[in-house]
């Protein structure tokens, strides 16, 4: 009687142990993009930056939502302490004009930052290790919500119906409009 079972849990066991590996290749293929750790041609442009938001390392470089490269490091700037991004662009988009501007952005409400890169019309194109000029810092949505939440009604009253001290005290004529 425990012949006939033991081949059928051998085959059960061996089956899972079989989907567990499968699982586990398709897991590791997933986090490398399928790169394998095989590099592909690329060059590198660089960009200053004066806030990262969350901007890591091999987060994508996106031109129109469509990814060309990758940040592949990050630096900063012992002078000027500005953060320096290196960005490995795949090579088969190797004429980026040279007035493209690079923004810090985030997909989605707290999604994943990268860089988004901005064409320009420019006819002359980057060369590999040149910097992109044109850059904007990632915008802190935490410190911008903190801001209008916090901030009042802003610097006039006027949001709150405060009137002024001298309107208040009847000194200055109410504003006029002008007759044709």
């Amino acid at each position: 009687m425990n012949t006939s079972r033991g081949p059928r849990l051998e085959f059960a066991v061996g089956a899972f142990l079989l989907l567990a590996l499968a699982s586990v290749l398709v897991l590791a293929i997933a986090s490398t993009n399928g790169k394998f750790g095989f590099a592909r041609d690329s060059y590198e442009l660089t960009a200053r930056f004066t806030n990262l938001g969350q901007l890591r390392p091999n987060a994508p470089v996106k031109v129109g939502g469509v990814t060309i490269g990758s940040v592949s490091k990050i630096d900063l700037d012992p002078a000027k302490f500005d953060t320096i991004v290196t960005l490995a662009i795949d090579s088969r988009f190797n004429e980026i004009p040279i007035d493209t501007s690079a923004q810090i952005l985030t997909g989605g409400l707290l999604g994943e930052s990268y860089v988004g890169l901005q064409p320009g019309g420019d006819m002359e194109v980057f060369q590999p290790g040149e910097e992109l000029v044109y850059t904007q810092p990632a915008v802190d949505l935490m410190q911008m919500v903190g801001k209008y939440m916090f901030s009042g009604a802003g610097e006039d009253g006027a949001a709150t119906g405060a009137a002024a001290p001298d309107a208040a005290a009847g000194d200055t004529p109410p504003p006029t409009e002008p007759t044709e």
